[in-house]
């Protein structure tokens, strides 16, 4: 008659199963990259890069909304989210009024409540003014906006600015990137709207 394993045993031998066929575990075939991602199932088949890439703007977006609150919290305003600071910044670009349509249309907000919310709460803090012209409102940046604008600015010379080195401190690089960046964001729109239509 066979003896029986004990639960030591087997439990040991189911773990040391799990581990051998963990995908997590295995290592990658000798000469094959290893890539990047968040969603591995995304990234089967061609195009994996474009995987890889995803993974990159989303923990990139994540990093950079960060920073720019942290950023605007050490320039004396520690209550704005990420929208707030990107709807400051582009209310005072150029010193030119803006509307609401307008500034969606350029930080590319599909919700214009989101852009509106942010524009009302930065009006209440004395940071934009608004001024009625017929039926549309146009919004400008205030004294006091402008002082956290240059505020901010003079945290990120002190803060980030520094940092770059190696790769990303080829200017010629950074500005194909953006570019890149804004051609992707046109064929993800695109393929938004394909994606509605079915």
């Amino acid at each position: 008659m066979a003896t029986s394993r004990s639960r030591p045993q087997r439990a040991a031998k189911a773990q040391t199963s799990a581990s051998r066929n963990s995908p997590a575990q295995t290592a990658p075939a000798p000469g094959r990259s290893v890539r990047i991602v968040s969603s591995a199932h995304l990234a089967e088949g061609g195009w994996a890069e474009l995987s890889e890439l995803e993974f990159g703007l989303i923990v990139c977006g994540h990093a950079f909304a960060r920073w720019s609150t942290r950023c605007m919290a050490a320039a004396g305003t520690p209550d704005l989210t990420p929208t707030d600071v990107l709807v400051l910044h582009h209310v005072e670009h150029r010193r030119r009024a803006k509307k609401l349509a307008d500034i969606c249309f350029t930080l590319n907000y599909e919700d214009t409540h989101v852009v509106n919310y942010a524009l009302k709460k930065l009006v209440g803090l004395g940071l934009i003014e608004s001024r009625k012209t017929g039926k549309e409102v146009f919004y400008s940046s205030s004294a006091a906006g402008r002082g956290l604008v240059e505020r901010y600015r003079d945290v990120r010379e002190q803060c980030l600015l520094p940092s770059l080195a190696g790769d990303v401190a080829d200017r010629e690089d950074l500005a194909r990137l953006a570019r890149t960046l804004r051609t992707l964001s046109g064929l993800y729109d695109q393929a938004a709207r394909a994606a509605a239509a079915l």
